[in-house]
């Protein structure tokens, strides 16, 4: 009965050690990608490019994503998300140079890096400590990207402002979810592969990010 008792811990203690590197390793390539984007979004600034380039790069971004996750199981997927993730930060150069040519452009940039990583990390930090799961949000927050996509791309055409500002609102709560979501998946084993897991996080952050200065801009705007 002790040898069995022993066998039973042992086997429910690997896929827990197996869980913890997936995360320690998805958080470690996680960090090195944000900078990479950082880095590569400087550059950008830096070589002036304009708003159809940056589009360019975004377009580009979205296909390397593609890549990422056909090579996601080699070593080939550490170059490609890294490609993915320079690529994605670079199309940040023309909207970056934008608002911080604002008067308070500096600060609604800041304020924008300091809420992401505030939502990124309380959030993060309360998956971990509850270990709650998540995985009932899927479908919702499918459902609320669906919905996101297509107002966006009916903005485009419309140029709605009050439109606009309730896409970014909603894309910070879908956004939010989507880091619990994710999370969630990496400690409850629904995601294995450190690779995708970062991949679903770095999106989660960018997007946010994106949608949180897009918010303070209007707003900062007003003043």
């Amino acid at each position: 009965m002790q040898d069995k008792s022993v066998f039973q811990t042992g086997a429910h203690a690997q896929p827990v050690l197996e869980t913890n590197k997936v995360l320690r390793n998805t958080y470690m390539l996680l960090g090195i990608t944000l900078v990479t984007s950082a880095l590569c979004a400087g550059l950008a600034m830096a070589m002036n490019i304009g708003h159809i380039t940056g589009l360019i790069l975004m377009v580009l971004g979205f296909v390397m994503l593609f890549v990422v996750n056909k090579t996601a199981d080699s070593s080939k997927g550490i170059v490609a998300i890294f490609v993915f993730t320079g690529l994605l930060g670079a199309a940040l150069g023309p909207m970056l140079k934008m608002y911080l040519a604002l008067p308070n452009g500096g600060e609604l940039v800041m304020q924008a890096l300091g809420g992401t990583a505030l939502v990124f990390f309380g959030l993060s930090a309360y998956v971990l400590t509850t270990r709650k799961d998540f995985s009932f949000l899927g479908g919702f927050l499918m459902i609320g990207l669906l919905v996101m996509v297509v107002a966006s791309i009916a903005n485009l055409f419309f140029q709605v402002p009050a439109a606009s500002l309730a896409i970014s609102a909603a894309a910070v709560f879908i956004m939010s979810g989507l880091i619990l979501f994710d999370t969630s998946r990496i400690i409850h084993g629904g995601e294995t592969n450190y690779i995708r897991a970062t991949v679903a996080l770095y999106l989660d952050i960018y997007n946010l990010f994106v949608h949180l200065l897009h918010l303070l801009g209007i707003f900062g705007s007003d003043d």
